[in-house]
């Protein structure tokens, strides 16, 4: 009883320090997201410098796209079982509420990764052609991308596992486990790219293998618990009353991200538009500016948890008091990250590939971006917020604002100015216009109101 108490005092987030809670539950998940990065830095290292540039776009570009599109619709249909278990766990609910919880979202996700395995496994080369894929990296995009929908069960369970584990305080296990397969991931590659010669292949089977194991260091720590929100094998199965609150924050959520990841598939259409050179600058880019998003969505995440765990137990006081504290954070790392990013990437570049064109092309898409990214910082800072209040509001906005201003402007200004500036700037400008939607929305209160 004693070591339960005492997790459960380490894991609760609705009392002391509101700065000190918060960092602390930040930075494992800010350095899992960080290690995320890193491993897929090295995929592109060894694919852009042993296999080439082509192959670099083939796992870059429409590939990554498409992934993001899958799986970032799951994690944010997630995010309804993240804020219920956090509500439960804040409001000191018993047991047997948990497990019920968990095992719905558990079942819920086995479900849907099966299902989305073997029709995105069939689909694969045809949503490839339908985003222009170019001719010459479609047979290894279609390869890796099929080995990676083959997963797709276990990385949506893997995902479900360590939103239930930060959902109740615990960040640090699953920065642990995320951590080791990072570590086999770069090895697998080695080993599979370089020692025996696989290309594109080898970086699809050294991504899977490594996110299995993820997935079993998960599931048996779950197990083993003695914690409410333990794994019991019985109890996965769907209730309904918990699915409904799930679905009820998840569902928006979700239908925001396939807007937001829909939209980038429409400007990934674009870029490949403009040649193999822009589409691996684009991927590229990605890997660099990555370790920026990774701590965003670390923030995101960190944010929406401590705030619903306070939601749960009624302290809007420190619900205001984090907004501020996360801002204060999370601004700061991101003006400091964005330096660093401009001024080291042309030194990154030369480890990344040898070809000077693609070097050239990702830095100007990194002056475009990234002294931007502040403005992306507070809209995850205040969306996390109300999502963690259980305030479904956000994804309107972030579908006006993002999603439909880019596919319009793809539409129309694109297609008289069909440059690689006409795209980027297209993204700054829908960032600014959601930040400054979502700061109105926010300060009027309507989810302080709701609680009351």
């Amino acid at each position: 009883m004693k070591t339960e108490a005492k997790k459960r005092e380490l894991n609760d987030l609705t009392s002391g320090s509101i700065g000190r809670r918060l960092i602390l539950f930040f930075l494992p998940i800010l350095a899992g997201t960080w290690f995320q990065q890193l491993y897929n830095a090295v995929d592109a290292v060894i694919v852009g410098r042993y296999v080439g540039h082509e192959a670099l776009a083939a796992v870059g570009g429409s590939v990554a796209t498409i992934l993001n599109l899958f799986i970032g619709f799951f994690v944010a249909l997630s995010t309804g079982a993240t804020v219920v278990i956090s509500h439960i766990y804040g409001a000191n609910e018993d047991r047997g509420e948990l497990e019920k919880a968990t095992g719905t979202a558990m079942a819920f996700s086995l479900i849907f990764g099966a299902a989305c395995s073997v029709i995105c496994f069939i689909l694969a080369p045809q949503l490839l052609i339908w985003m222009k894929t170019p001719a010459d990296t479609l047979a290894d995009a279609t390869m890796y991308l099929r080995v990676c929908f083959g997963a797709m069960a276990v990385v949506l369970l893997l995902n479900t596992e360590s939103a239930i584990l930060r959902a109740v305080g615990d960040s640090r296990r699953p920065f642990i486990y995320m951590l080791i397969s990072c570590l086999v991931n770069i090895g697998l590659d080695f080993l599979f790219v370089v020692h025996f010669g696989w290309g594109v292949a080898g970086v699809a089977w050294a991504t899977v293998i490594s996110q299995f194991l993820n997935f079993l260091l998960l599931t048996v720590t779950m197990l083993r618990t003695k914690e409410p929100y333990r794994l019991v094998l019985r109890k996965i199965r769907i209730y309904k009353d918990f699915f409904r609150r799930m679905m009820h924050i998840g569902i928006p959520s979700a239908l925001e991200a396939s807007m937001y990841n829909g939209s980038n598939i429409i400007m990934q259409i674009a870029v490949n538009a403009l040649g193999t050179v822009v589409v691996a600058s684009w991927s590229l880019s990605g890997k660099l500016d990555g370790f920026y998003w990774g701590m965003a969505q670390a923030a995101n995440a960190a944010v929406l948890t401590f705030v619903g765990q306070n939601y749960g137990a009624g302290r809007m006081d420190r619900i205001r008091g984090s907004v501020k504290a996360g801002l204060k954070l999370f601004m700061s790392m991101t003006v400091a990250m964005s330096a660093l990013i401009i001024l080291l990437a042309p030194y990154a570049l030369k480890i990344f590939t040898k070809e000077t064109a693609v070097q050239q092309t990702t830095y100007t898409i990194i002056l475009y971006f990234v002294p931007f990214y502040f403005v992306w910082t507070a809209i995850e800072v205040i969306s996390g917020t109300l999502r963690g209040c259980g305030d479904t509001k956000p994804v309107l906005i972030t579908g006006i604002g993002i999603c439909a201003f880019r596919i319009l402007w793809v539409l129309t200004v694109y297609q008289i100015w069909p440059t690689l500036f006409v795209v980027s700037i297209s993204y700054i400008i829908s960032w600014t216009l959601t930040m400054l939607a979502m700061v109105f929305y926010y300060r009027r209160g309507t989810w302080e109101k709701k609680k009351e």
